[in-house]
């Protein structure tokens, strides 16, 4: 896993990091980097007019939310924009992303029954109707997947065929007429629910910035070999099971999963088949992300912090274990090999130890642990992703500047650190923070 891409292709920035080594300069994406905060997102929502579950299944529509942040930031890296849902509804789930709500089922799954018709359909092996009442098979969905995909990474390159830096690619998807405006105050407002987890964010290509810094060597490396790989990863993410459970579970958003947590409790045969369930859809959904060029992933468990380190230990870590290990048998035609997997979970303070025993190559650390505790906790083993808080967003730029400065100090601690926030970008964030973020992150960790 460890084992470098051939000499004339060195390794972007974020790969370095995640495979335990030092690049040039420390690499940057957000979690929800695609979504509300940017101007170019919320016109191109409003313009195709979808529901969000079918928004995710338009490969023009998620190819261009994908790449806004990487034109638009210059971010090391792109993350696949998707759902957590979608697995589900290619599985055959009746579930809507209703606005402010969140997902919805038509009927919660609380039975032995009900897991049961569960059982006989995997990933991409359901139906599924659209908004205009249209039947449609699941493939039709992995078909979508595998087309944006393709898209996607005709702009981000490849080791290779690595695209110039700002110049757009034959092939390379385009923005949609009116997509994008200059001035972000004539933006309209979004159509439909944003997404639930994290997805990516851009400006023109003509305006993109090399968005890696790339070394194959544990060293920084020198501005020759920095200039060398001009492609930028895609990171491909899917729901933990956990998360999967608690939605199928509870019907729709929980503050406790109360519903999810006694089941788990009262009827343990029904759970285990469940979480099985859901880490082979989740697993699979990761899967074919990596095999269609993705480079990276994320598992994101959103819920997994209204567990005690108990529960979490016994009756859901082994199906995170089962759903990374499904997910690594995959291997990514981009690098040649396996993809490294980030394991992220909110209010996980208490359970990093046990995420990482779960068989991803990097933690993710939410915004509620100290980094530096955090890096101690895991003892210091393995790359960690993280942490700034997304509150201070807001803030004035010296109160950003110090906490940047103090999350990369502790980052160093680990054998690698990709920054982050501890979540997702608020809506109300003003892209040019992040971009600043980004050109600020790039140069104090050089």
């Amino acid at each position: 896993m460890n084992a470098l891409p051939p000499p004339h292709s060195p390794q972007p920035a974020l790969l370095a990091a995640l495979n335990g080594q030092r690049p040039a300069r420390t690499p940057v994406w957000f979690m929800r980097q695609a979504g509300r905060s940017l101007p170019e997102y919320r016109q191109l929502r409003a313009q195709v007019n979808l529901p969000m579950l079918e928004a995710c299944l338009n490969p023009q529509v998620v190819a261009q939310a994908t790449l806004q942040p990487v034109r638009r930031h210059g971010v090391d890296a792109a993350i696949f924009f998707s759902d957590i849902m979608v697995p589900l509804r290619l599985a055959g789930v009746d579930v809507e992303i209703k606005p402010q709500v969140g997902p919805v089922l038509s009927t919660p799954i609380r039975t032995r029954d009900d897991v049961e018709r569960l059982l006989g359909c995997g990933f991409g092996q359901g139906t599924w109707a659209s908004h205009d009442g249209a039947t449609h098979q699941g493939a039709e969905g992995v078909a979508a997947l595998r087309e944006a995909i393709a898209l996607i990474l005709t702009e981000l390159g490849t080791p290779a065929q690595a695209p110039k830096p700002g110049a757009p690619q034959q092939g390379a998807p385009q923005p949609l007429a009116g997509a994008q405006p200059t001035d972000p105050a004539q933006a309209e407002p979004a159509a439909a629910a944003q997404p639930a987890v994290a997805a990516s964010a851009t400006m023109p290509a003509a305006q993109a910035t090399p968005a890696t810094q790339p070394t194959p060597e544990a060293q920084p490396a020198s501005p020759a070999q920095v200039q060398a790989a001009t492609w930028t990863p895609l990171i491909g993410f899917g729901g933990a099971p956990f998360t999967l459970a608690a939605y199928l579970v509870e019907g729709k958003p929980s503050r406790d999963h109360l519903a999810a947590r006694s089941l788990m409790h009262a009827d343990p045969p029904t759970w285990d088949l469940l979480m099985r369930w859901c880490a082979q859809v989740t697993g699979d959904f990761i899967a074919l992300q990596i095999s269609c060029g993705a480079s990276a992933a994320q598992l994101f468990d959103s819920w997994a912090g209204s567990l005690s380190p108990t529960d979490y230990r016994e009756r859901v870590a082994p199906y995170s274990a089962l759903a990374i290990a499904r997910a690594r048998e995959a291997i990514s035609p981009t690098t040649g090999k396996a993809a490294p997997l980030i394991h992220f979970a909110t209010g996980s303070a208490r359970l990093l130890p046990q995420m990482l025993a779960a068989g991803a190559q990097a933690v993710g650390v939410d915004d509620r642990t100290e980094l530096d505790w955090a890096i101690g906790q895991l003892g210091g083993s393995c790359p960690v992703q993280g942490n700034l808080n997304p509150a201070l967003l807001t803030a004035p730029w010296p109160v950003i500047e110090q906490a940047i400065v103090e999350c990369l100090r502790a980052g160093r601690q680990a054998p690698g650190h990709v920054f982050n926030l501890g979540h997702g970008v608020p809506p109300t964030t003003d892209p040019a923070v992040l971009t600043r973020i980004v050109e600020f992150v790039h140069k104090e960790s050089l």
